[in-house]
């Protein structure tokens, strides 16, 4: 098995909320890590031009990757404007042949805003397609079809307030302080949350998030998922056989 991972969201910043403690866990075990987004971040700001934020979030992005030694990738695609298109599918379907991970996390199916739930609709696809020998891109085929993990989505509730119920739990109670110091690198965010939400809670609000899941697992601080078990994809839970028994609670999996 390649000891790839791909976390592969919408915006710069996604995966760090939503993942990267477990992501910092998989980096202990051996794996390589790979944060990528649909989206440039270009709409994330109260103050710089589209130029200017673009450049500083993919900073910022370089810059969280960095402390598990992994890279960054964009599709290069504008906030807002993502799309279960040919082009988004495409671009999706080639990174995930390039990287060829073993395992992809994405955002939620239900969440708060359409980007989000775009981009799991076309990373899904992405994953399914990449062993399809006549996808119109440059890259080889690649296969098999990767584990795939849906994150909780944002504040664990979908558009209409409902909490969503994780299939299982990662304890990530190790590694708060590294998932901390990844989200902390895209500084720029913290200003515009506050001008655009009005709210200063940043590091406090993922803390917070980490920290209920946890009471709900019997851990400090937990990252809830869902793995996707559609046709074609992995029927087991690599992670358990990674991260180990004592690291996973199972729930039921859940819609």
């Amino acid at each position: 098995m390649n000891k790839s991972v791909l976390a592969f969201f919408a915006h710069p910043d996604d995966a760090e909320i939503l993942c990267a403690g477990t992501l910092s866990l998989l980096n202990k075990a051996g794996y390589a890590i790979h944060i990528a987004t649909i989206g440039n971040g270009d709409k994330g700001t109260a103050t710089h031009d589209k130029k200017e934020i673009i450049k500083i979030r993919r900073a910022e992005a370089i810059k969280a990757a960095g402390i598990l030694e992994g890279s960054y990738h964009c599709l290069e695609i504008e906030d807002v404007f993502i799309l279960y298109d040919r082009e988004s599918i495409e671009k999706a379907s080639s990174l995930v042949r390039k990287i060829q991970p073993s395992i992809v996390f994405t955002h939620s199916p239900d969440d708060y805003m359409l980007d989000h739930e775009i981009s799991s609709k076309i990373v899904q696809t992405g994953c399914f397609s990449a062993g399809m020998k006549n996808m119109p891109v440059p890259e080889k085929p690649f296969g098999p079809v990767p584990y795939l993990y849906y994150t909780d989505p944002v504040e664990s509730k979908d558009k209409f307030g409902n909490r969503i119920k994780p299939g299982f739990f990662v304890d990530i109670s190790a590694e708060i302080e590294t998932k901390e110091e990844m989200l902390a690198s895209h500084a720029s965010q913290r200003d515009w949350l506050m001008s655009h939400h009005k709210v200063d809670e940043y590091l406090l609000a993922m803390k917070a998030a980490a920290r209920s899941r946890g009471r709900e697992s019997g851990s400090e601080y937990a990252e809830g998922f869902r793995q996707h078990l559609g046709h074609g994809f992995p029927q087991d839970n690599i992670l358990i056989e990674i991260l180990g028994k004592e690291k996973i609670t199972l729930l039921n999996q859940t819609k």
